[in-house]
C-alpha cells in the first residue's frame, strides 16, 4: 500500500521539480514557445503563472488560519515578472524559496485558507504543500513538453498525485447532476481508487485490493501507470490514452463537471 508522502519529503520535491522547471525553460530555443498543453500560454506566461502562484499560496500560509485569500497581483503592477530570461528564471527561484519558506515556517498542522473546503483534503499547510507539488509537477511536465523533451513524472509523485486530484479536486459536496455511479482508477505499481458520485457530492476511497475485487463492481474504470492516471486527470493527455472498461461516457462527465462552490 502506498503511503501519503510526509511533510519533509513534499518540500524537498517540490524544489526539486522546480528545479527541473526552471531547466526546461533555461533550454527553450525563447520564452516565446507556445506550450502544447496550455495552448493559449507560451513559455514565459507559464513561469509567470507559476511564480505568481507560489507567491499566492506563500502569503496565504503564512496568513495563517482563518485569513482571507490573499490579493493577486494587479496585472502589469510593480510585481511583474522580467522578460530577461536569467532575471526571470531568478525571480521563479525566488518565488519557490518563498513558498518552501513558508511551509517551513509553519509546519504540516497550521490551519490555512484553501479554495478546496468541501473537499476530502484538510484546510491546513500540509496539504496546501500536497497539492503545490502535483501544480509544480505537472507544470513541469508542461515545460519540458514545449522543449520537445517531456519527463515521465517521478514515481512517488505520480502516485501520491492520483490519491491527492482525486481527493482535493474531485471530492466535493455539491450534487453530481447525473445519476448515481462508481469510477474506479486502477494504477499498474498496485493502488486502486473509487470516486462514488451522487446527489451528495463525490467521494473517494482507497481500494484494500489492487484491482478492485474486493467491492461492487463499478460503472466505469481506468488504468494505467499513476503518472499516466495523472496526466490524465490534469487533462495532459486523453483520458482514451489509458486503459478503460465500462460506461466511458462517465470520463466525459467528470471532465465537463463544474461543481458550484
Amino acid at each position: 500500500m502506498t503511503k501519503t508522502l510526509e511533510f519533509p519529503d513534499l518540500l524537498q520535491l517540490i524544489g526539486e521539480r522546480s528545479t527541473a522547471f526552471r531547466s526546461a525553460v533555461a533550454a527553450a530555443p525563447s520564452l516565446d514557445v507556445q506550450v502544447p498543453t496550455c495552448p493559449e500560454w507560451t513559455l514565459f506566461d507559464l513561469v509567470r503563472h507559476l511564480g505568481e502562484g507560489r507567491r499566492f499560496w506563500a502569503a496565504a500560509v503564512a496568513a495563517g488560519p482563518g485569513a482571507a485569500p490573499p490579493a493577486r497581483p494587479a496585472p502589469g503592477g510593480s510585481a511583474q515578472p522580467p522578460r530577461e530570461r536569467g532575471a526571470l528564471l531568478a525571480w521563479s527561484a525566488a518565488a519557490t524559496q518563498e513558498l518552501l519558506d513558508a511551509l517551513r515556517e509553519a509546519g504540516p498542522d497550521r490551519g490555512c485558507w484553501t479554495w478546496w473546503g468541501s473537499s476530502q483534503s484538510p484546510q491546513t499547510c500540509g496539504a496546501v504543500a500536497r497539492h503545490q507539488l502535483q501544480e509544480v509537477a505537472v507544470h513541469t511536465y508542461d515545460a519540458q513538453l514545449a522543449v520537445g523533451d517531456p519527463q515521465p513524472l517521478p514515481d512517488e509523485v505520480a502516485l501520491d498525485g492520483v490519491d491527492e486530484f482525486l481527493s482535493t479536486c474531485c471530492a466535493t459536496t455539491s450534487a453530481w447532476p447525473h445519476g448515481p455511479a462508481a469510477v474506479d482508477y486502477h494504477a499498474t505499481e498496485g493502488p486502486s481508487w473509487r470516486l462514488r458520485l451522487s446527489a451528495d457530492g463525490a467521494r473517494t476511497a482507497r481500494l484494500s485490493s489492487p484491482d478492485g475485487t474486493d467491492t461492487d463492481a463499478s460503472d466505469a474504470s481506468a488504468r494505467g501507470a499513476a503518472r499516466e492516471l495523472v496526466l490524465a486527470l490534469y487533462g495532459r493527455i486523453p483520458v482514451g490514452s489509458l486503459e478503460l472498461d465500462g460506461d466511458r461516457r462517465l470520463f466525459d462527465l467528470l471532465l465537463a463537471w463544474e461543481p458550484e462552490e
